[in-house]
């Protein structure tokens, strides 16, 4: 075959190429879309996926079914999603766990996700908050400082994710105590094994804690978030104790790398448009998040920050890397 001979066909397999990504962008969706949720169901990021799936769901009119893929601080599910066709079917509903805490919390994390990702749109923002059972004798932080300085190494915690891991080094850092972490698939789990008895606390997300202390079961010692909120403005924030005590999450869409381009816009602007929605809002702070609607663009330039950011954090909380 001549050079000229190979160079259209060439020419003709990518204009072909090109037509069908436009064609796939064009008709999108055709088909019902997957979400990957890295955590149990009954955790933050599994109830705001839920929220958000539905309503993605009626701006596009095909389904999103949410699938559960716990473990491993959210890269197995990472993984699934970005072994996965990039045609916007597969998606991950993520927390800053699987996005940015694991490069620095994990020596060998198995992508790049600055690199193996889509980014998609940002979705929310929440703080964790220590709870324990209502029977404690530590009436607040001060007292479970003190309670844990007399038995070192006695007291457990459970945690669910990275942030609520980081929590617990930071309050053995700054509180000048050594808690033992205890790892869990999710903060639920942990939630029941503090309720049990197996441990003495976590940090859960505040819209579990709120329906947890709502029933008198378990009580709040502190929020994580540099302020109180004003969900419950009792509840103090730890840093009124521990200066410098500041861990928030927040949660994101996004899809295995080369995802047509008008495909991420379509699923983004479905995205942004619910969160405007005053129902939407209401719904998402119930769990205890804050709308942070962030276009494909914004939330990549936010993940390489937030890489450096919990980098940091994992590093002054002195964990050393699994």
């Amino acid at each position: 075959m001549s050079y000229k001979k190979i160079l259209n066909v060439l020419l003709l397999a990518i204009s072909i190429n090109i037509f069908s990504i436009a064609a796939l962008a064009q008709s999108f969706p055709q088909k019902q879309i997957k979400m990957i949720v890295p955590f149990p169901p009954g955790s933050a990021t599994d109830m705001a996926a839920r929220i958000m799936g539905q309503q993605i769901s009626s701006a596009l009119g095909q389904p999103v079914v949410i699938d559960n893929k716990p473990g491993a601080s959210g890269s197995i599910a990472a993984m699934e999603v970005i072994r996965s066709n990039p045609d916007g079917y597969t998606l991950l509903f993520s927390s800053n766990s699987a996005i940015s805490s694991n490069v620095a919390l994990l020596k060998k994390i198995p992508y790049d996700p600055t690199k193996d990702f889509t980014p998609i749109v940002g979705v929310g923002e929440n703080m964790l908050v220590l709870i324990t059972k209502s029977s404690n004798p530590a009436k607040n932080l001060q007292e479970l400082i003190a309670n844990a300085k007399q038995s070192p190494g006695k007291m457990s915690a459970g945690y669910g994710s990275s942030s609520s891991q980081v929590c617990i080094a930071l309050l053995n850092k700054l509180g000048g105590i050594d808690v033992l972490s205890v790892p869990y698939k999710g903060i639920p789990l942990a939630i029941n094994d503090v309720m049990g008895g197996a441990l003495d606390f976590t940090f859960a997300d505040i819209g579990n804690a709120l329906a947890q202390t709502k029933g008198g079961t378990m009580k709040s010692l502190g929020v994580t978030a540099p302020k109180r909120t004003p969900l419950a403005p009792e509840w103090p924030a730890i840093a009124e104790t521990l200066p410098g005590f500041d861990i928030t999450a927040w949660f994101a869409i996004v899809g295995p790398a080369g995802i047509p381009k008008d495909v991420v816009n379509k699923l983004s602007a479905a995205t942004m448009s619910a969160l405007k929605k005053p129902d939407i809002k209401e719904k998402l702070a119930v769990i205890g998040l804050s709308p942070m609607p962030l276009g494909p663009d914004q939330l990549q330039a936010f993940i390489s920050t937030e890489i450096t950011k919990w980098t940091r954090l994992v590093k002054e909380a002195n964990i050393q890397p699994e």
